[in-house]
């Protein structure tokens, strides 16, 4: 690419080593969790939410657990001001949930923020200014001190409205564009600020280490997050939280590697609506967490409808590809990845029931509440014989033979391939009825009956065949060997049964039974199928027979 040059690098590392991260291989406890999806993810609609449709998003935070929610910026908007309001003097605040607001480190605004939260019974009151050489030098332009003395001069307006107002307040800090900032003057500036509020073990206070634009590799982040921990004053008092940006796309890296690195605390929204390419999705960062055994503490366990109500208040819609929450996450097309999956449930139902370890699914999609045969395996030009021999498994209790599904597995590729499009599961039943179930063309059986004659089976036999009715006999070890002896005498070519498989059709509300038939012609390798259905079990074995030679003599 062109004008490569005019870029470089733009982040800061801390002036010590600090890789104690690197030694750890998983977060082994969830953060405490900040949903920011009613103020940063808010902000980031073309059309934000209306006030009955944050509390509705608010009331939906709530039940999937997260204990503290930003709720908005009270000073920047009168729908903001009466979301908070109406939070509070509705009393619709759960006691266990803590409401968090945005502000500015500026008199006017502050006040009017305290304004808001008058009542409430546990509020985080969140302070920030930007403090990068970028918005130093290109914004502000102003040196250091008088950025630490923004910081400093909000930092005491919020004790004394604090002090003067109804309610029960914590105190958070960020220093805005943290990223970008010198870490040396970040944890200056936090360290002036937590000077003013001198936390203590009954009143802890918050300092937020923003990745407010990505500017690094995660690595660099987590060095970052970890110089801070170590040097901060009042470390023992003060929750360190972290709030990901998406630029590099690396957001969930990022918030990751700042747990290990020290962080206790993440502000992120689900799916990662928010500013530019959004925030961290906190839905991928806790079910990571779940994905190797960590209760996040929060409930995911009805995606599809999260997803749908997430999609109506946002009119944002969730990629199909999103990790967990994507219609197609867990969607196998690929004929491999079907018949990998479908052998690792056969092994995990027969072998490892307390323990998820099926190929391509990182997690069990119904602990999402997805389903197996309409999530994970679908139908296409792509699938495979496993893909489709599961599907009619599982769904419609249908156990074709192996060899079976590879020849019913070209049927639905073509018709899926002419059709250019995926072939819903009852289309694909439809295909195997068609193709191999109670066939009655040019061959009928119209009916059939047995007696015992010096230990074997006598079969009377009455088939229709090419429009003319014959009466039948054969002789035979078994009922369905004696009827094909009987069908031989009207068949132009010699032919035997190669494979013959029964089992009750126990997904049904009826009694039934389903049996496949493999005929072979002599000089021949190729198997023709046929399969029948009935409540019979010698009626269904019949019928497949009828139908694999409806199917050879086509």
């Amino acid at each position: 690419m062109k004008n490569v040059g005019k870029y470089g690098k733009r982040y800061f590392l801390p002036p010590q080593q600090c890789f104690d991260w690197a030694k750890k291989d998983y977060v082994d406890h969830a953060p405490v969790w900040c949903s920011v999806d009613l103020r940063d993810g808010n902000q980031a609609l073309i059309v934000p939410m209306s006030l009955e449709q944050k509390l509705e998003f608010f009331s939906l935070l709530c039940k999937i657990g997260f204990k503290e929610i930003e709720i908005g910026f009270p000073a920047a908007s009168e729908t903001e001001y009466d979301f908070c309001r109406a939070l509070i003097e509705r009393n619709l605040i759960p006691d266990d949930v803590t409401i968090q607001v945005l502000t500015q480190s500026r008199e006017h605004i502050i006040k009017k923020t305290f304004a808001a939260l008058k009542g409430a019974k546990r509020a985080v009151v969140h302070l920030y200014n930007s403090t990068s050489v970028a918005q130093r030098k290109q914004v502000f332009r102003k040196e250091k001190p008088q950025i630490v003395d923004i910081a400093v001069t909000g930092a005491k307006l919020l004790q004394k409205e604090a002090e003067e107002t109804e309610g029960n307040f914590t105190f958070e800090y960020s220093p805005e564009s943290f990223t970008g900032t010198e870490p040396e003057f970040a944890l200056e500036i936090c360290n002036a600020v937590l000077d003013v509020w001198k936390p203590t073990p009954d009143r802890k206070v918050i300092i937020n280490l923003p990745v407010t634009v990505e500017e690094s590799m995660p690595h660099v982040y987590a060095q970052q997050v970890e110089y801070m921990c170590k040097n901060m004053k009042y470390r023992e008092n003060v929750i360190v939280s972290t709030h990901p940006h998406n630029d590099r796309g690396c957001a969930v890296a990022d918030a990751e590697f700042a747990l290990l690195a020290g962080a206790d605390r993440v502000e992120g929204t689900l799916f990662g609506n928010g500013e530019r390419t959004g925030n961290v999705d906190i839905v991928t960062l806790a079910l990571n967490m779940f994905s190797q055994g960590v209760d996040p503490g929060l409930d995911f366990t009805n995606m599809p409808k999260l997803v749908e109500e997430y999609e109506k208040f946002t009119d944002m819609k969730v990629n199909p590809r999103q990790p967990y929450g994507g219609a197609l996450v867990f969607a196998a097309f690929s004929g491999s990845h079907q018949d990998a999956i479908a052998k690792g449930m056969k092994y995990h139902e027969e072998r490892e029931k307390d323990k998820w370890t099926v190929p391509y699914l990182p997690i069990d999609p119904k602990d999402v509440g997805r389903q197996y045969d309409g999530d994970v395996i679908r139908i296409n030009s792509q699938s495979g014989k496993g893909g489709i021999g599961y599907l009619l498994e599982t769904r419609y209790g249908i156990n074709l033979p192996a060899k079976m599904r590879e020849d019913l597995g070209y049927k639905v590729k073509s018709v899926s391939d002419h059709r250019h499009k995926e072939l819903l599961p009852d289309e694909v039943r439809e295909i195997f009825e068609k193709e191999y179930v109670n066939l009655e063309a040019p061959l009928k059986v119209l009916e059939h009956h047995y007696k015992q004659v010096d230990g074997n089976i006598n079969a009377m036999v009455t088939a229709e065949y090419k429009g003319e009715i014959k009466q039948l006999e054969g002789f035979g070890n078994g009922r369905l060997n004696a009827v094909n002896e009987a069908i031989k005498g009207i068949i132009p070519f010699d032919y035997h049964i190669e494979t013959y498989q029964e089992h009750a059709l126990t997904r049904t509300s009826k009694s039934l039974a389903v049996s496949y038939v493999a005929l072979q012609k002599e000089g021949e390798d190729k198997l023709i199928w046929g399969a029948g259905i009935h409540s019979d079990i010698i009626v269904a074995s019949v019928n497949a027979l009828v139908s694999a030679l409806d199917n050879m003599l086509k």
